[in-house]
């Protein structure tokens, strides 16, 4: 199950990143030799007018062949002679792709299990929450003065909270329709590694609090990865917390112990990653082309495809090696 589970994923959010460069390539006038489905050999392939469509043996993903990618080319159809803004468009269809399906999976859950609102549903017992005095009902309206408009805001305020120096909290509800405020000591839960104040919210189905909720979430989840950058740069994460493969394989696993919802949901987390990452000013990745279109654009003068070609190849090696650094620490985490 973990297996065909990681394969579908990895398929799907793969296949709709080069979807992304390859539609957009098309309505860009770039020359598309290839659009294939998986990698390895071909199953089979259909030729349209120009572009060959192929179904291929491994199931991983797919790739977008266009001309002039990676080589100089003289046909004015190549990437490289398109405008640059054209150029960045291109690139940066595929992280977006990756951002819309995670956009369309997250809406998918909030509509199956409802989209989580402001209003308290259960208070746990001996926790900060029945401490303070809160009841099921109640709708948290502001956290210290600064209005709540959505459960996610609440919980970002309560986990940035430093666990060494928590302090009350003024929470602004309202109950039975008049605003109150109540004073809440938040409490670091050795448990679950974190500040918790006790409290689960309701649900409620609505199609336009699922596309609201997703949204907020998808967000949240991009400026997660923004945090997640600082931190590793900053030294303040270490090598041993960065996962790869089969670190996310693993979680593929759990995730899917607990059903299609849970699946979905992380699904969504990684098609966020792959977006992300590769809008990422590394050398090889979709990021680091936008750059260089930029730069071009800027300076109004193509730069040299084959010093461009070196950078990509040099910035592909490295990123091999990383990914063959970060699957030994994997593997050594799993059978150490």
């Amino acid at each position: 199950m973990t297996a065909i589970a990681a394969i579908l994923i990895f398929f799907i959010t793969v296949l709709v990143h080069e979807f992304g460069h390859f539609i957009v390539a098309k309505k860009s006038g770039v020359l598309v030799h290839e659009f294939a489905i998986g990698m390895g050999p071909k199953i089979y392939s259909k030729k349209g007018k120009e572009t060959l469509y192929s179904l291929r043996a491994i199931p991983i993903g797919g790739f977008c062949m266009m001309e002039g990618e990676d080589t100089d080319s003289a046909s004015e159809r190549s990437l490289t002679k398109q405008h640059p803004l054209k150029r960045i468009l291109v690139m940066a269809a595929g992280p977006l792709m990756n951002f819309i399906l995670a956009f369309v999976l997250l809406a998918i859950v909030n509509l199956s299990i409802g989209s989580i609102t402001t209003t308290i549903d259960i208070v746990l017992p001996d926790s900060p929450a029945m401490e303070a005095g809160l009841i099921q009902g109640d709708e948290i309206v502001s956290i210290d003065g600064e209005l709540v408009d959505s459960w996610q805001r609440f919980a970002e305020k309560i986990s940035s909270i430093d666990s060494k120096n928590i302090n009350d909290i003024n929470l602004g509800i309202k109950r039975d329709g008049e605003l109150k405020e109540v004073i809440l000591l938040p409490k670091y839960f050795e448990s679950e590694k974190r500040v918790m104040v006790g409290i689960q919210p309701t649900r409620e189905k609505n199609i336009f609090l699922a596309i609201k909720g997703s949204f907020e979430y998808l967000i949240m989840l991009i400026s997660l990865m923004f945090d997640f950058i600082i931190k590793l740069f900053s030294g303040k994460i270490n090598a041993d917390q960065v996962g790869g493969p089969v670190a996310v394989v693993s979680q593929i696993g759990e995730a899917a112990k607990y059903g299609i919802l849970p699946l979905l949901n992380f699904s969504a987390f990684i098609s966020v990653n792959l977006g992300f990452f590769n809008l990422l000013p590394i050398p090889a990745l979709d990021g680091s082309r936008i750059i260089f279109a930029i730069i071009e654009w800027i300076r109004k003068k193509p730069i040299s495809p084959e010093k461009e070609g070196i950078v990509h190849l040099v910035g592909f090696a490295f990123l091999m090696l990383l990914m063959l650094f970060v699957t030994y620490k994997d593997l050594i985490k799993l059978f150490g």
